[in-house]
């Protein structure tokens, strides 16, 4: 035991020394990306990368941070929550990164949020929405993306208008889409409407049929579904396929073109809450770099499905590098303290934190911005 603690420690006093000693070394300061490069979310992991990188890029172009270029040290958590963790501590320890931005998956990035405490790095969560992210009590993280129940809040001015009645809930069993289910269900309640079943599916599922099946036979006049845009589009083929006939709504910020382009007529109809709308750029609280960054995009030849996505790890990124700048060095502590007092206009929105979480151990949350879409005859159109 005291042989492992003192393993440990010297462990932890060798990531302190390397920080202080050679995180600005070689004229470069690391950022560290922790994102699903592979495996059953690796779309999406690899467009958040592409965004961030455009981001890199565009700060680097213009001078970088504190006179040296900035370098994104990724590595691929493989869409597993013991890869996540592992993720982090060899971006940590063997890369030296001062601060970190990932890890897409609530369930991944509650994974690596212990290493970030063992640690004491910060980390620019830029995806994940499980409330119990910030509300555990880890100082070192700050999130830009909306919880499950900021999306659900927002989405209160769409009930009456969209004339919901009664719901019924299809989500991914994991933190991310019970935890959806839960605050929408909460919502929804509170303003008026019945909420009937709610069903899951494991994130690898391929055949739905059953659920779908179930719910078939529902009253309900909407059904909401949490998933990956990979799973999604299998749902609502199959739903199509079964003739189930009721509004479909998703949360969590799905790829609508995505699902134009694989789920064809299946996806007509449908409604998308997006934090990020490239078919729109003026609805951005910064239109001026949301064109920039569509037009970046689809230069770079980037799958164009893939934007709202890419728009989150591009504003991850600047707001990490605005904390560095405020910091004054690429100092893990420093960067933590700066987080609390940068403001940055974001593609999602504008990034500011606010507290959130145990008083004296609080996580940094921003609110980002949502909007709904909908499909109609294979084109997105805006209902706002």
């Amino acid at each position: 035991m005291s042989k492992a603690f003192f393993r440990m420690t010297l462990g932890a006093a060798a990531a302190c020394f390397a920080f202080s000693a050679g995180a600005q070394s070689g004229g470069v300061i690391k950022i560290g990306v922790n994102q699903p490069l592979t495996g059953v979310v690796a779309a999406s992991g690899n467009f958040v990368t592409n965004g961030a990188k455009i981001a890199a890029d565009e700060i680097n172009a213009k001078g970088g941070v504190l006179g040296s270029k900035i370098e994104l040290v990724i590595e691929d958590n493989k869409s597993n929550p013991t890869e996540a963790a592992n993720a982090t501590e060899k971006l940590i320890v063997r890369d030296k990164v001062p601060v970190l931005m990932g890890a897409w998956s609530s369930t991944y990035t509650l994974a690596a949020m212990p290493k970030l405490m063992e640690y004491k790095v910060p980390m620019v969560v830029e995806t994940s929405s499980s409330d119990k992210i910030t509300n555990m009590g880890n100082p070192y993280v700050f999130r830009i993306s909306p919880t499950n129940g900021m999306e659900a809040m927002k989405f209160k001015r769409f009930i009456q208008p969209m004339g919901i009645k009664k719901v019924d809930f299809l989500v991914v069993n994991n933190d991310w889409g019970l935890g959806a289910a839960q605050e929408f269900s909460k919502v929804l309640k509170e303003n008026g409407v019945s909420v009937g079943r709610t069903l899951n599916m494991d994130a690898a599922a391929q055949d739905m049929t059953a659920q779908l099946s179930t719910l078939r036979g529902s009253d309900a006049d909407t059904l909401f579904i949490t998933t990956g845009p990979e799973q999604m589009t299998l749902l609502l083929k199959q739903a199509q396929s079964l003739g189930l006939k009721r509004r479909i709504i998703t949360t969590g910020g799905t790829l609508p073109d995505q699902l134009i382009e694989q789920a064809g007529s299946a996806a007509n109809n449908t409604y998308h809450d997006a934090f990020f709308t490239p078919w729109f750029p003026e609805l951005s609280s910064n239109a001026a770099a949301a064109k920039y960054f569509v037009g970046e995009w689809k230069k770079r030849g980037i799958n164009p499905n893939g934007m709202p996505e890419g728009a989150r790890g591009y504003d991850g990124i600047h707001t990490i590098a605005a904390a560095i700048a405020k910091a004054g060095a690429a100092d893990p502590e420093k960067i933590r303290a700066a987080l609390w007092e940068v403001e940055v206009s974001g593609l999602t929105g504008k990034v500011k934190f606010n507290k959130a979480g145990p008083a004296g151990k609080e996580s940094g949350q921003s609110i980002p911005d949502t909007h709904i879409v909908k499909i109609e005859n294979g084109k997105i159109v805006r209902t706002e």
